[in-house]
């Protein structure tokens, strides 16, 4: 019996969409608005899975999840601009390209296979999902 547990972080951060190879108006012309300073309140969806151990009955501690989020990613981002964050060094910040990148230093931190999936809400409706490379 596996059981999937999928936590909600909400962050806000401002962001510019922009291709660094690319002219000014090359990246106005590609991501138009958004390639102005921007922000967002997105939300942050990690879930989890795996069988739920046998004396907690949990797949993981939540206070465990909350800190290792906390810890890897929000204190990076909330309230920051996305594109000095070091979590995100080098990546053009498209909501497909964040959820990307936030899946990394999760997985890392996390047991080995347990992370499932990574979704950022970036608009009521824009949601991007990353389930790995596997």
């Amino acid at each position: 019996m596996t059981v999937e547990l999928t936590r909600v972080y909400h962050f806000s951060a401002a962001h510019q969409l922009g291709n660094p190879a690319l002219s000014v108006e090359d990246n106005a012309t590609l991501y138009g608005a958004c390639a102005g300073v921007h922000g967002h309140n997105y939300y942050l969806e990690v879930t989890v899975g795996g069988k739920p151990d046998r004396v907690t009955g949990m797949v993981l501690d939540l206070g465990e999840l909350d800190e290792i989020v906390q810890r890897r990613l929000l204190d990076q981002i909330d309230h920051h601009s996305l594109e000095a964050a070091p979590v995100l060094a080098g990546v053009i910040t498209t909501g497909e390209s964040l959820a990307r990148a936030f899946w990394r230093p999760l997985a890392a931190a996390l047991p080995a296979g347990i992370l499932r999936r990574v979704t950022v809400v970036e608009t009521a409706k824009n949601r991007f999902e990353y389930r790995g490379e596997s």
